[in-house]
């Protein structure tokens, strides 16, 4: 139960209204971690409550520090920082946030990219609590002294290993360093927390860079199935097969929403286009849409205007819509993490899902090598209306990969070391008397 986890009575009241019975996994060994104060590293597949596990300790702890101080002086209230990879899940963690602040007189905001510069100052001035933020964003406030982070005493980075795959680490290093300047002056020991579906060499590296002692949690691992979503297979001939088998898993699956990867922008474009011919309620999410518009598919998604979601894996990452029990991936991802965080937009909260990975020859490789990464083993579907030529590789090896077919080598002779032939004389000339 929630009450064993030392929370508040309003937090607890919160997360009642929210509709959450019992803590997860992550929920139950997380949030006591953080509430002894230590820095704190979390390693937790998606769906599994991370937000709620990070966000509650921290607006704990605010409570009871706002016990003890007095009424903050302007521009100094700020206690908590979450940075997030993308702006649609630092608008998501704002917006958890907000619920379980309902019952309290803390404030929130979140400040990303895309949204005018000088409305946020004026939202700082308000005196928020937590700050939901991107790094490029933040780190233009701190620089233009928007805001006070004397009496922060937690930060937390979200979706690390994103947070490192998309380059933010200077923009991290340069936070951090504001963090430790304001630090110096007002005393305070801060808390920083590290949460990510995934561990690789630059999440290690930079935990061991900015964590002090860490409590490290393994809670599960990126290898760990998901034994809630049916991961199947199924074979394609070329593109325009693909399209067709596509479509009729769209037609014939039983599902409420659908997300369909690929891997470029403009593939998103052109696949949602198509789809949309084929009378299928699409909408497109990728990075190079204006703010604005990111937020109302996202909000036409979750509202049940728009049925089939098609994006790039800015999409992958901390989308926490409900119901998404169906996930193509229409092209495959290039990676096993990358495929990971795909998945993991449906079986949210223990609930079934079911994805698909659509293959075609020149596939069969990377799909074997993240089968193998994984240790995992997708079922093949065949669909009858539409079986095509391609069945797999004739030849497989022992790792999964096809076995290529070795071309004989030509013989090559050396030019020296050919034996000229022998020229015919013209022999003697018969001369007439």
């Amino acid at each position: 139960m929630f009450s064993d986890l030392q929370l508040s009575p309003e937090l607890l009241l919160a997360i009642q209204k929210m509709g959450f019975e019992s803590p997860t996994k992550t929920q139950t060994l997380a949030i006591p971690a953080m509430l002894e104060g230590r820095d704190v590293v979390v390693t937790a597949s998606t769906g599994t409550g991370k937000t709620l596990s990070f966000l509650a300790p921290a607006l704990n702890k605010i409570l009871e520090n706002n016990e003890f101080l007095e009424q903050p002086k302007k521009g100094q209230r700020v206690q908590t920082i979450v940075l997030s990879p993308t702006r649609e899940l630092a608008s998501q963690i704002a917006a958890v946030c907000e619920q379980l602040m309902e019952f309290t007189d803390l404030n929130v905001c979140d400040l990303i990219g895309g949204e005018d510069f000088k409305v946020q100052q004026k939202v700082l001035n308000r005196f928020p609590d937590v700050v939901i933020a991107t790094p490029g964003r933040l780190l233009e406030h701190l620089d233009a002294n928007s805001l006070s982070i004397k009496e922060v005493s937690t930060v937390i980075l979200d979706e690390a290993d994103r947070l490192c795959d998309l380059g933010f680490n200077d923009d991290l290093m340069a936070i951090l360093g504001h963090l430790d300047e304001a630090q110096v002056e007002s005393d305070i020991d801060c808390q920083t927390v590290m949460f990510s579906a995934t561990t690789t060499g630059r999440t290690r590296k930079l935990a061991e860079q900015v964590l002090d002692t860490p409590n490290i949690l393994t809670i599960n691992t990126r290898r760990d199935q998901k034994d809630n979503i049916r991961q199947q297979l199924v074979l394609a001939d070329d593109e325009r097969h693909k399209l067709k088998l596509l479509v009729w898993l769209l037609e014939n699956e039983t599902f409420e929403r659908a997300m369909v990867f690929v891997n470029t922008k403009t593939q998103a474009d052109n696949l949602c286009g198509k789809l949309r011919y084929h009378k299928q309620r699409s909408a497109v999410l990728h990075s190079d849409m204006k703010q604005s518009v990111r937020e109302g598919t996202l909000k036409a998604y979750s509202e049940g205007r728009v049925d089939v979601l098609v994006g790039t894996d800015l999409a992958a990452r901390g989308l926490d819509i409900e119901d998404v029990d169906l996930v193509v991936n229409f092209d495959m991802a290039r990676k096993g993490d990358d495929y990971t965080h795909r998945i993991g937009r449906t079986g949210r909260a223990n609930k079934d899902g079911q994805s698909f990975v659509l293959i075609m020859p020149n596939e069969w490789n990377l799909m074997s090598s993240i089968e193998r990464y994984l240790k995992i083993r997708f079922e093949l579907k065949v669909i009858k209306e539409l079986v095509g030529l391609f069945k797999g590789p004739k030849k497989i090896k022992a790792s999964g990969k096809a076995a290529g077919t070795k071309k004989k080598k030509k013989k090559v002779i050396d030019a020296k070391s050919k034996k000229k032939p022998k020229k015919k004389g013209p022999g003697k000339k018969i001369v007439k008397k």
